[in-house]
């Protein structure tokens, strides 16, 4: 069985045609190079509302029944910025750890990392994680918190997902 994941792109210009989402493509060119399993994604382009995020969060995991939803966009200081706000409305848990490490391995890059507020949780059988709006930075962020996310998904008794070791390296304790 396929692994489904959810990609959702939070950006009032791409979900209105004003640009191309790359930030979405870029996740899942990086999940592609990731992952030797089987997966699919839900893909949405939705505009910088909280009810909207909201909603879509909630479809892609209690509706599609995506282990992982990954975001991007919506995570800076910005008034219309409220991606993290509507990830803790549909969480259970919150998984602070996600967002510490990406905002330390970002700060490695740009100094305006300690702007950045991504956060991950989870909702249901899902694992949510906020990434920044930038495919630079999309894959920086993604490369230092992917090796956590196959066992997360095993202790969230989702599928088992296998990596490409050549690119990343899952992490999980020997039983």
């Amino acid at each position: 069985m396929k692994a489904k994941i959810g990609i959702l792109t939070v950006s009032d210009r791409a979900s209105a045609g004003v640009y191309e989402d790359l930030s979405g493509k870029a996740i899942i060119a990086t999940l592609n190079e990731y992952l030797s399993s089987e997966w699919e994604s839900v893909y949405r382009v939705i505009p910088d509302e909280q009810p909207l995020i909201e909603n879509a969060l909630k479809e892609m995991a209690d509706s599609a029944g995506c282990c992982l939803i990954v975001t991007t966009g919506g995570t800076g200081p910005a008034l219309r910025d409220v991606t993290p706000e509507a990830t803790e409305a549909v969480c259970s848990k919150m998984m602070p750890g996600f967002g510490e490490l990406m905002r330390q391995v970002s700060l490695k890059y740009v100094p305006t990392a300690i702007l950045s507020r991504q956060t991950a949780g989870i909702r249901g059988h899902s694992l949510i994680i906020n990434l920044p709006g930038k495919p630079k930075s999309i894959r920086e962020c993604l490369d230092a918190v992917f090796p956590a996310v196959p066992y997360c998904i095993d202790l969230l008794e989702g599928p088992f997902l296998t990596c490409n070791e050549e690119v990343i390296k899952p992490f999980r304790p020997k039983a």
